[in-house]
């Protein structure tokens, strides 16, 4: 098992998290901490989805339910929500140039596309008008949703410049992923960037839970 998630809740301020169990009760915990015995871990991409916003509400048998999904603008009414958090047992994965531009030169100008790294390190794609993206557990890492041929297809590939721009922007999102835990990244504004080589040397030095 390479990599699982785990479910933390938050309270409405932030200032407390809970951990699912293995056996259903939730235990206090710092939010995104590393796996401890005892923790649910998930490794169904599907059962994880289903958490995905979820409210929550105090149980005294188990210390929280489940009280319905989270509905679209739910996430503005103060509540105690379930996220779902990543955990890496080994090494992860170096995501690919060639890979990126393979994916970019294939996409259709003219469509919202969301180019994202998943939890694997891969480069995807989706349609923004036919798929979630929020809550979307698959997305690690997220660009900006691009349908001009200067971002997709076969001219946007051409621009070396841009595709280095774009590669460094999900290296440096990737590694904000591995250090956060957190799912949905964004990738960071161009300015704010470092060398590519900065961010596969961090990568990889990068250590897994156990």
């Amino acid at each position: 098992m390479k990599m699982c998630f785990s479910i933390d809740a938050l309270s409405p301020s932030g200032g407390k998290a809970w951990r699912l169990q293995q056996d259903g009760s939730w235990r206090l915990c710092r939010y995104g901490e590393p796996l401890q015995p005892g923790d649910a871990r998930i490794t169904d991409k599907a059962k994880a989805q289903h958490w995905a916003g979820q409210r929550l509400k105090k149980d005294r048998d188990h210390g929280l339910k489940p009280a319905g999904k989270a509905g679209r603008f739910d996430f503005w009414v103060r509540g105690i929500f379930a996220h779902v958090v990543s955990h890496y047992l080994a090494a992860p994965a170096i995501p690919d140039r060639l890979e990126l531009e393979t994916l970019v030169g294939s996409l259709e100008p003219g469509k919202a596309w969301l180019i994202y790294l998943d939890t694997e390190g891969h480069f995807r794609a989706l349609d923004s008008d036919q798929a979630p993206i929020i809550g979307n557990v698959d997305i690690a890492v997220r660009g900006e949703i691009a349908s001009s041929p200067d971002y997709v297809g076969p001219r946007a590939v051409d621009n070396e410049a841009r595709m280095d721009e774009l590669y460094r922007q999900f290296l440096a999102g990737w590694l904000e992923h591995l250090e956060s835990a957190n799912l949905g990244v964004f990738v960071p504004d161009p300015e704010k960037l470092k060398s590519s080589e900065d961010y596969l040397d961090a990568i990889r030095n990068w250590r897994p839970e156990h």
